[in-house]
């Protein structure tokens, strides 16, 4: 595998990247993009991701942004490892709720903790509907989702994360409400990748099944 470098923050989705990258076995080093400095919005990180978002991966043939997109090309780069070849019967079913995740569940969980770059005229309403939104998506993964792809695994655990600590109220929020989800999230943390992504970050040893604020050795989350 190419050297690659994760432009990441701590608890962002780049820890969804960082998470496949060790689950893959994929060598790679980090860069952090300090927030405290908005430093995702200066010139030297535009000329990496234009959209100014969280993460970007360094690759010998250019950066590559947005999270379901690295992934993807991780995932193509290890083939059948981290998810479906692009040849396996399995690669559609696949594809179909790793993509649910990207352009569905990540864009509600957005507007639950920017609503004001969605509604700036109400976000308290946006936040109440995000979280009405975001329960009826977990009511579809607990009932539909099978986790048997890494690299949706690796997506989904910190989705199932961040309703706990960020969106302003987060009383709301019981992941024990969706037994199936909470068994997931249980066994995930304790692989041994996994406790790699959250030592890096400063997750704590629960960090998907019963989260804590992050305490990470450089930047800051959310």
């Amino acid at each position: 595998m190419e050297s690659l470098r994760l432009h990441y923050a701590p608890d962002n989705a780049s820890l969804c990247v960082r998470l496949a990258l060790e689950f893959g076995g994929i060598p790679y080093t980090t860069a952090l993009v300090d927030r405290a400095n908005a430093a995702q919005r200066q010139p030297a990180y535009l000329a990496i991701n234009p959209a100014g978002l969280i993460p970007a991966l360094d690759t010998p043939h250019g950066p590559v942004f947005e999270t379901g997109a690295i992934l993807l090309w991780l995932a193509d780069r290890t083939p059948g490892r981290l998810f479906p070849a692009p040849d396996a019967p399995a690669r559609g079913q696949a594809l179909s709720w790793l993509f649910w995740m990207a352009n569905t569940l990540h864009p509600t969980l957005r507007s639950l903790f920017y609503p004001d770059q969605y509604l700036p005229a109400a976000p308290a309403s946006l936040r109440h509907a995000a979280r009405h939104r975001i329960a009826t998506h977990l009511d579809l993964l607990e009932d539909a989702w099978v986790p048997d792809h890494v690299l949706q695994m690796c997506y989904l655990a910190p989705m199932l994360r961040w309703p706990a600590l960020y969106g302003g109220q987060t009383d709301w929020y019981d992941l024990g409400r969706w037994p199936r989800l909470h068994l997931f999230a249980q066994v995930f943390e304790a692989m041994p990748a996994a406790q790699a992504a959250a030592r890096a970050e400063g997750l704590g040893p629960t960090p998907f099944s019963a989260p804590h604020p992050a305490n990470p050795p450089e930047g800051r989350p959310i």
